[in-house]
């Protein structure tokens, strides 16, 4: 693919906040999404004072053709890590925080413990932040997610990644298609009060009416929320970028989806899953529905 367009263009990332979340995270010995995932919105997240934690350490047992994070085994867990994060999130004295982790297909339960005690750690030491997971499909295990679900987090979300004919190229073959939406429609089922997200990934060859249809099966799962980002290549080593979407054409996909129901569509090329989550908007619809 050519060269990236002048509207990716993000700028170097550091700052005094930038700094101090880099030295925070290090100390405690966290990992962040935003580190491992080579994510282009750093500068802007960290600079404002926001991050994603991710748990459960940072190598992942499942091998998806677009990510970056380091892939392998490890059966480590630790087990003071939600406190940990919890401290953090203290430190950081958020409105809004994202939690997620690696694919931990090693342990019996995916680390859905782990998630959970971490979101209970959360909400006791945090008591004015809302706290939204971005979990994995703990291999379709409704027993595992139910322990998710049972912390009451604000936001539970999990990434369709792309449309339906890409997933086998994109993803890892344990990750399909439907057994994603089946999570997603779940969390509604177990919990109907607990808000539901999800994310495209857009610039792999999909066709319109292929991202049309996956917002379609995304509402009749019972989705409120959706963002769409530019897809980009971390390292050769990765699939290659198809096509830049333009920010105009990005547009056009907000409009569709929120013409389909979606409470909060964030879209645009540097748009990630957790990119402003806690913009006002959706905090203010969170709150609003836990008065």
């Amino acid at each position: 693919m050519s060269q990236k367009p002048n509207w990716l263009r993000v700028k170097f990332p550091g700052g005094e906040n930038y700094l101090r979340l880099k030295n925070l995270f290090s100390n405690l010995g966290l990992n962040t999404v935003c580190e491992e995932a080579l994510c282009p919105n750093i500068a802007e997240c960290w600079g404002s004072g926001t991050a994603t934690v991710m748990i459960l350490g940072s190598v992942c047992t499942r091998g998806c053709r677009f990510c970056n994070v380091k892939r392998g085994f490890n059966n480590f867990v630790d087990e003071y890590e939600p406190l940990k994060v919890a401290l953090a999130l203290k430190q950081l004295n958020l409105s809004y925080a994202v939690i997620t982790s690696v694919d931990r297909d090693d342990l019996e339960d995916g680390g859905a413990f782990i998630f959970a005690r971490t979101i209970r750690e959360v909400k006791k030491r945090c008591k004015s932040t809302l706290v939204e997971v971005l979990i994995p499909d703990f291999k379709g295990d409704l027993e595992a997610l139910k322990l998710v679900v049972e912390a009451e987090p604000e936001v539970i979300s999990h990434n369709l990644e792309t449309v339906k004919s890409l997933t086998p190229k994109v993803r890892d073959p344990r990750a399909t298609y439907y057994q994603s939406l089946s999570v997603l429609k779940n969390v509604k089922k177990l919990n109907p009060k607990i808000f539901t997200k999800s994310s495209l990934m857009l610039g792999l060859g999909e066709r319109e009416e292929e991202v049309y249809q996956a917002m379609v099966d995304l509402r009749n799962s019972f989705v409120d929320f959706l963002t769409l980002g530019q897809y980009l290549r971390p390292t050769k080593k990765h699939l290659e970028v198809v096509e830049y979407i333009t920010p105009s054409k990005f547009d056009e996909y907000r409009k569709m989806a929120e013409e389909l129901g979606f409470l909060y569509v964030a879209s645009g090329p540097l748009v990630r899953s957790s990119y402003k989550a806690g913009e006002f908007y959706m905090q203010s619809l969170i709150k609003e529905s836990i008065k």
